[in-house]
């Protein structure tokens, strides 16, 4: 028995031949397998594992394969979540090759992970990344002599632009026909204890068929890093940086809803209603305020999501995101997180929703857990219009403008603390370092960004439309029913009724509880509730004069900051929900919610009484 196989042992054959794809982040691994599954791949969930994995079939020569994208990694032995969870995958499923996805022109460091392929004994195409890179920096590869060193076919591929890739693919099928077993690991972190790979066997692999390039060379990555990473001007940049991101989600994005909202009200108008002219029209009036307005409500994320995920994939490709959480990490230890808490907690102003989803991009779980916790305290944009209202009510001028940035600062200041509270008591402890590889600059391509953002809003859509359909719904017969009951009398009237003893120590009057509770749904009927409850037009000059004459600054600030804090939406929750797979965290996140917002909101209210009477 050879030393490799007491780490992998041969399996029955598949019936469909596993393919799987292992690499570091941002080396494209995930690229090239968009290429390879021809952007067919879905999400799957695998049993007994924490994370989904992309997954794809594909029928070659009247046999079908299938294709497994795992999370990208430093290093098989290593102990850091997404490591371990790769580890329990080849251990507990069986595979027939892997595909093994490195970036060439950081083939010194990263030969790891296609040397541990080798000790354990495993079939495996090697996939020299970023061949549009190797030349820039200087780096040369001799694929032939790294081949018979490695024993694995080795092929050089840019799968961003799409060089060598028809050649490595058809190097996966002929490497699948030569392979008559399928494979299973054992124990793989304690097989390395006793066969590591050394800095010897990197070097001795890289002397062999790889000439790197002076280390006094200073490439354009290396100047721009001087700057933009610099301990003095680094972070000012950064903040810019954000700055500019946030106005672009925030003045391109949002408009984009309005196209959106104009079709959907006149399709409402137009095909919606005379269709449905012949039912009764209660049941008529149920499709048009339930189904139809979650629908029209989902519909109108879309744009603003789309666009988000559109940044985001500009700045990872572009490699600056990395550098942002590399600047910004050692501000964000103090709250437990690492640099990337700050850049989506920034992100939550445009939306929550796609904010919690970018979390997956931080590799330790109770870190990530911490950051999902955290983000619905960001003011997203749909709160944006109760606070406009409200305020403009309450401090009309430059004063509601002051009170609006006012609540901003509060949201960050909430967020943070609590992050800090959470990490001085030890629940959310990461044992993770943060390990980050700096990438070179890279100019995003239109293929990359549209695939990217075509795979997160498929994922957006599929997971929350029936959650947003279900929630209108249910808000439409609550102020509905039962029959003939108007206001108060409603069931959703009832429940303010109900509430109103906690809410009442926060200056919050029954009806406002009642938009509160609409509110969950989604903060864009909000207001919708609160014009319903005092039987007036939404946004309507006579529901601001009456609402100016029933409630005070005290009592509408202290609204706002229930409104800021408590849980944003029906989205949000079962995007919590969707991301972490646990039902306990997602009811321990919306509680955290409203015990926070019930506190500071009755801190304001109560202080406030107590100064100026």
């Amino acid at each position: 028995m050879t030393v490799a196989s007491s780490a992998s042992s041969i399996q029955t054959k598949n019936k469909i031949p596993r393919i799987v794809f292992i690499g570091q982040p941002n080396t494209g691994k995930s690229t090239f397998f968009n290429t390879v599954t021809k952007s067919n791949a879905g999400v799957a969930n695998w049993p007994g594992l924490t994370v989904d994995f992309m997954q794809a079939n594909l029928d070659y020569n009247g046999k079908t394969y299938e294709f497994v994208d795992l999370p990208g990694i430093y290093d098989l032995e290593g102990f850091t979540e997404d490591e371990l969870v790769v580890q329990k995958f080849l251990e507990n499923y069986n595979f027939d090759l892997i595909v093994c996805v490195i970036n060439a022109s950081q083939i010194d460091r990263q030969i790891l992970m296609p040397l541990q392929v080798q000790r354990l004994g495993l079939p495996c195409v090697l996939m020299l990344n970023m061949a549009d890179e190797v030349k820039r920096f200087g780096v040369k590869i001799n694929t032939k002599e790294l081949s018979e060193t490695l024993n694995m076919p080795v092929f050089t591929i840019s799968a961003k632009y799409g060089s060598g890739c028809v050649l490595a693919i058809q190097g996966i099928w002929d490497k699948l026909q030569t392979i008559d077993d399928s494979y299973k690991c054992s124990d793989i972190a304690n097989f390395f204890r006793a066969n590591k790979v050394t800095d010897n066997d990197m070097d001795e692999v890289t002397r062999i068929g790889v000439e790197m390039p002076s280390e006094d060379v200073t490439t354009f990555s290396n100047r721009l890093d001087s700057i933009l990473l610099n301990r003095v001007v680094g972070l000012p940049i950064f903040f810019i940086s954000m700055l500019a991101v946030f106005l672009a989600i925030w003045f391109v994005g949002m408009p984009l809803q309005d196209p959106v909202g104009n079709f959907t009200d006149w399709l409402q108008g137009a095909v919606i209603e005379p269709s449905l002219s012949f039912l009764p029209e209660g049941f008529s009036a149920f499709i048009i305020n339930g189904p139809y307005a979650g629908f029209a409500a989902l519909l109108g994320f879309v744009p603003l999501v789309a666009f988000f995920f559109v940044v985001m994939t500009a700045l990872e490709d572009s490699g600056y995101l990395s550098r942002a959480a590399y600047l910004m990490d050692a501000l964000m230890r103090a709250a437990g997180l690492d640099g990337r808490g700050f850049v989506l907690q920034l992100f939550g102003f445009g939306c929550n929703v796609p904010a919690i989803m970018g979390t997956r991009t931080i590799r330790s779980k109770t870190q990530r857990l911490l950051s999902i916790l955290i983000i619905p305290f960001a003011l997203c944009s749909a709160r944006l219009q109760v606070f406009v209202f409200f305020l403009g009510i309450i401090l009309p001028g430059i004063v509601g403008g002051f009170a609006l940035w006012l609540l901003y600062i509060i949201s960050f200041v909430v967020a943070f603390v609590l992050a800090m509270i959470f990490n001085l008591s030890g629940q959310f402890k990461s044992k993770d370092p943060f390990v980050i590889e700096l990438p070179p600059y890279r100019t995003p391509t239109f293929k990359q960004v549209a695939l990217n953002v075509w795979s997160e809003m498929t994922t957006f859509v599929r997971n929350l439309a029936i959650f947003m359909i279900i929630g209108t719904c249910i808000t439409w017969y609550l102020t509905n029913y039962p029959g003939g009951a108007e206001g108060m009398n409603t069931y959703a009237g009832r429940i303010g009724t109900f509430f109103q003893p906690l809410m009442a120590p926060l200056g919050i009057n029954p009806l406002l509880t009642v938009s509160l509770i609409i509110g969950f749904v989604a903060k864009e009927v909000q207001l919708a509730a609160v014009a319903t409850m005092y039987g007036l037009g939404e946004g309507s000059d006579a529901l601001k004069t009456t609402l100016g004459g029933v409630i005070t600054f005290r009592q509408g600030f202290s609204y706002c900051l229930f409104s800021l804090l408590y849980v944003p939406c029906l989205t949000t929750v079962a995007t919590i929900w969707g991301e972490t797979k646990s039902a306990r965290f997602t009811l321990f996140s919306v509680t955290v919610s409203m015990v926070v917002a019930w506190l500071v909101a009755f801190g304001f209210y109560q202080s406030w009484g107590l100064i100026f009477g």
